[in-house]
């Protein structure tokens, strides 16, 4: 391309010098050579004065006197009646320009100067065409290339942007060129980098979400098939059936909610449900857990709430807060129920050591974490609460208290 922009500006002006240079040396050379032809006739007509000035006042005319009143390397003849011809200067061989002139009292005055002088002058003039034309060429070139340069580097950049988008690096470059339309496309190629950059940032928390919170129901689902696996009582394997199965729509739920928040963390699907009944089932479903741990989980608290949220979501936001109590705190883990306002509460809390005090809040964001965990668990958490209107919060540090806040279900007005 850098090659094209040259050539191209260089063929403009060529054509403009060769337009404009041939036009510019024909006036020229009409110009000298008309202006030579007067310039000859006017000392023709001068001299014819200064004979007839001369001969009225009856001064002598001689080739000395008169020499001196014409342009060197130029030839006059005086001819005056009744008098011998007179010459000055030697008479140009070849080609000439001429001029010749009559006075009043019969003087024939004729000069010449040989055409050479003004081809030379031509020359010259030529030559100074010539080198201007050459200079402007040079000058064409240069600013060509400065210009292939300017519009050539930027394009080179942008492909370098382009090939990073595709490469898997989508960080924006945000470089400009002065260039209007370069730098629309540099703008089209930042945003597309920032847009691919959100995409893989929801594709990897989707992964690390998914992975974190998806651990959890798994293993407990494969300890029940486990159980089933190793009894012979149908009374046993049909209970444990119907808990696994249980598990398993919880965890399809949990998988279409990370998937639902992966696109758009807004998009809450809540619906009144019965609070107790989640609590209940969360209770159950771990307490084999900590009787393996030696340690108790308890219930108490407000009962026949109705809260609005997703049924599922609420269960994995309390299975995180289990789940955190049963690997970092101590001692039995209680989960209470209370109203305040018009929202729900579920608090979780154990006697464990709590939050360390320089995290504080900053427990809920990712990537934190006092006890060398992945520091997901909470802030998925903290989305799913949000996703539906509600909110996690750490009421207390040591020993730990985790709210769940949700709405309540309106009560129906009496009649």
């Amino acid at each position: 391309m850098r090659r094209r922009l040259i050539n191209s500006t260089l063929a403009v002006v060529l054509v403009v010098i060769a337009v404009f240079g041939v036009s510019l040396v024909i006036v020229e050379t009409r110009t000298i050579q008309s202006g030579a032809q007067d310039s000859v006739a006017a000392e023709a007509v001068r001299l014819v004065g200064i004979v007839e000035s001369r001969l009225g006042s009856g001064e002598k005319l001689t080739p000395e006197i008169l020499s001196e009143q014409i342009t060197a390397k130029r030839y006059a003849e005086i001819k005056v009646p009744g008098r011998a011809r007179i010459e000055i200067g030697a008479r140009p061989a070849g080609d000439v320009i001429a001029s010749t002139q009559r006075g009043d009292r019969g003087e024939v005055v004729t000069v010449e100067e040989p055409r050479s002088t003004v081809s030379a002058e031509i020359g010259r003039t030529l030559l100074v065409i010539l080198a201007v034309a050459i200079l402007a060429i040079l000058a064409a070139v240069v600013l060509a290339v400065q210009q292939a340069r300017r519009l050539t580097a930027p394009l080179t950049d942008l492909a370098e942007t382009a090939e990073r988008l595709g490469s898997g690096d989508p960080r924006p470059r945000h470089r400009r060129y002065g260039v209007q339309e370069l730098d629309r496309v540099a703008d089209v190629l930042d945003a597309s980098a920032e847009r691919i950059a959100r995409m893989l940032t929801a594709e990897r928390r989707l992964a690390a979400d998914a992975s974190h919170q998806l651990r959890t129901p798994l293993t407990a689902l494969s300890m029940r098939l486990e159980e089933i696996t190793l009894t012979d009582d149908p009374d046993t394997v049909k209970e444990e059936a119907s808990i696994a199965l249980g598990q398993v729509e919880r965890l399809t739920d949990v998988v279409q909610r990370l998937l639902t928040n992966s696109r758009d963390p807004r998009s809450g699907s809540a619906v009144a449900f019965d609070l107790d009944e989640v609590v209940k089932q969360q209770v159950e479903e771990w307490r084999p857990a900590y009787r393996s741990a030696g340690r108790a989980i308890v219930r108490s608290g407000k009962k026949g709430l109705r809260a609005v949220g997703t049924p599922g979501a609420v269960a994995q936001v309390l299975a995180t807060l289990i789940e955190n109590s049963l690997m970092h705190g101590d001692g039995t883990v209680a989960l209470r129920t209370r109203v305040t306002g018009n929202q729900a509460v579920v608090e979780v809390t154990d006697a464990g050591r709590g939050v360390p005090p320089d995290l504080g809040s900053r427990v809920f964001e990712r990537t934190v974490s006092g006890r060398n965990s992945t520091g997901l668990g909470l802030a998925v958490a903290r989305d799913l609460a949000e996703a539906d209107g509600g909110r996690l919060e750490l009421l207390q540090q040591h020993p730990p208290v985790f709210a769940l806040f949700l709405a309540r279900e309106a009560e129906p007005s009496a009649e």
